[in-house]
């Protein structure tokens, strides 16, 4: 108990970062396959891999074989590898009878860690099949030389991305900004307003008498003044195209896109779109806003591939990282984010049940998803001491803004800043454990039953990963997961069970 107390009176001022071996325990990213042919309705994915695939799929995604499941496995088999097969001609008959079963918009290759080793060109093979089938295919190498099994999604997204249409912003504002008509348009719609001020009951609307003042201004501009004038339509601030990235629900989506439009804020469109027809357009002057810190890759895509400007933000994890979002968001646009303190007030006051459990409690992150710098933050805001944070990968660039409300949370809440671990090694993360005795660690599944023998309560990353933890209303779920182990923990001591079989640490 020396090492906590000592731990917890120790005041560090700035983010401490360290780097080990590597954490080999962790999901395949082919894995991404599970959520994304459920968010992008109008697909079909194909894994390019070895029987080895198959049964982690199988065995990961437990789909029933009646289900028909818009993924498929296009297996290596020992002619493949060892060249005497033409791998363009068996690719094509499968995708010639995926577009006769299924007729798909677009067809995802899913490259596995044996595409890379047997240097199959899938890069090349794609634009020709896709001649001859008429087809979109977009190629992701979502294979295991990633650090986590999140990154799946991040590099189909980036792949995706050079699919979106290209947008010319400065045609879109001029469809926005009033210009300068002829003389007999002009006339017609002066009749057209005093038409509609008859109807509405509002005096006759004089152009020439009323807007004297307003010389040097074309005519539709002092239309466009006096329609907002006289009808009492409230004036709104246009601004640029915004299109968020990262795969959510589409209730989370909604959730998300009626918090900014609280704000006067139009979202654009999503990348993934429920339907690959309905990409969104990206370009010069396009804004994009990641909500996941695991989508470093695509964003980078966006920004030097398609020139997008990336809204650097916190992840709308818990009700601070949401405020924090929309406020930079906000900010970005010299928008002036309101009744934001009141709404995370709100929702703090309603998570106060799940609080209690955890105010004071401990918790240990071994790092397999991503998300452990998101989640840290925001149960250090519920009352909890965070001992270390390990991540498979850090992108400081793409988390910036997280890490420092990560540090600006830890100043708040009068609290050591956690260390941070990249690539953990997990032997002596398994040392440090047994020295700090946390409450809760949150970790793979690799370690949960062994650490669960040991006497400490766990929780399985992989959980947070397809439940639904962003925006304010969602906060209750995160507590949920979290809290399940201490909650099953109390059951067992309310029922007289203190003396479990468990080996002594």
């Amino acid at each position: 108990m020396t090492t906590n107390v000592s731990l917890i009176e120790k005041k560090q001022e700035s983010l401490t970062f360290e780097c080990e071996t590597g954490n080999y325990h962790t999901f395949c990213p082919i894995s991404c396959v599970a959520w994304l042919y459920q968010k992008i309705e109008d697909s079909f994915f194909l894994v390019v891999g070895t029987k080895t695939c198959g049964y982690f799929l199988q065995n990961a995604l437990g789909v029933m074989i009646f289900a028909e499941p818009r993924y498929a496995m296009a297996e290596l088999e020992e002619g493949d590898i060892s060249a005497q097969l033409n791998d363009s001609k068996e690719l094509k008959r499968l995708c010639l009878q995926i577009k006769q079963d299924r007729n798909p918009s677009v067809i995802v290759w899913i490259g596995t860690c044996t595409t890379e080793i047997i240097k199959m060109d899938l890069e090349g093979m794609a634009p020709r099949l896709e001649a001859e089938i008429g087809i979109p295919i977009v190629v992701a190498r979502a294979n295991g030389l990633d650090y986590a099994f999140t990154q799946g999604e991040d590099t189909v997204l980036a792949a995706m991305s050079h699919r979106c249409p290209e947008i010319n912003t400065q045609i879109e504002f001029d469809k926005k900004i009033p210009k300068k008509v002829t003389p007999n348009i002009e006339s017609v719609t002066e009749k057209a307003l005093a038409f509609a001020s008859e109807k509405i009951g509002l005096k006759s609307l004089n152009l020439k008498k009323k807007n004297s003042h307003l010389k040097g201004s074309s005519g539709t501009e002092q239309e466009y003044l006096l329609r907002q004038e006289g009808l009492g339509v409230e004036k709104t601030k246009s601004h640029p195209p915004l299109v968020l990235f990262g795969s959510l629900p589409a209730t989370v989506a909604t959730q998300l896109n009626m918090e900014l439009k609280r704000q006067g804020i139009t979202v654009s469109g999503w990348l993934p779109s429920q339907r690959y027809t309905e990409l969104p357009s990206v370009g010069e002057g396009v804004y994009v806003c990641g909500v996941n810190p695991f989508l470093s890759r695509t964003a980078t895509t966006l920004m030097r591939r398609r020139k997008c400007k990336l809204i650097g933000a916190p992840f709308p994890i818990g009700p601070d990282g949401t405020r924090a979002w929309i406020e930079k968001i906000c900010s970005v646009f010299e928008y002036e984010a309101k009744g934001l303190e009141k709404r995370e007030a709100s929702i703090w006051n309603g998570l106060e049940d799940y609080l209690e459990l955890i105010r004071g409690k401990s918790v240990f992150f071994m790092g397999d998803n991503l998300l452990e710098v998101s989640l840290a933050r925001f149960l250090i805001r519920c009352g909890m001491i965070v001992y270390e944070i390990g991540i498979p990968y850090m992108d400081k660039r793409f988390q910036a803004a997280e890490l420092a409300l990560l540090q600006k949370t830890c100043h708040d809440m009068n609290v050591p800043i956690p260390r941070i671990v990249e690539k953990p090694d997990n032997y002596n993360q398994i040392q440090r454990i047994r020295e700090l005795q946390p409450d809760l660690a949150i970790t793979g599944m690799a370690h949960a039953n062994p650490l669960e023998a040991r006497g400490i309560s766990t929780k399985w990353s992989v959980e947070f990963t397809f439940a639904q933890i962003h925006g304010f209303t969602n906060a209750r779920d995160i507590l949920e997961l979290v809290t399940r182990p201490l909650r099953r923990n109390q059951s067992l001591e309310g029922l007289g069970w203190t003396k479990l079989v468990k080996s002594a640490f």
